[in-house]
């Protein structure tokens, strides 16, 4: 029963904040300061979440394949290969460094 309880807290949780943020005024989403914070928060969140599935396993630190996959989309993203390329490149050096015993 206390999953049930969790999922229907998480419900209300979520209508609570997509309600909070219509309730917002016309006003305060124009300023700069608030515009920039909305543009830049969803890329330090996907870059956290990055982090945290890359170098974790459960409660430990890992540095394991994990590691060069993201290292190899990194680099591929600095030449600036198209985005297709760029997961290939992530999943095939992952793959190779897990075979190797990695």
């Amino acid at each position: 029963m206390n999953v049930w309880i969790a999922i229907a807290l998480t419900v209300v949780g979520c209508y609570a904040v997509k309600l909070a943020g219509l309730l917002v005024p016309a006003g305060v989403l124009e300023r700069p300061a608030v515009r920039r914070l909305a543009a830049l928060l969803p890329v330090a969140l996907l870059a956290a979440l990055t982090a945290q599935q890359t170098f974790s396993t459960g409660h430990a630190l890992v540095l394991d394949a994990r590691a060069a996959g993201l290292t190899a989309a990194g680099l591929a993203l600095l030449l600036r290969a198209p985005f297709l390329l760029v997961v290939a490149a992530a999943v095939v050096v992952t793959a190779g460094v897990r075979a190797l015993g990695g």
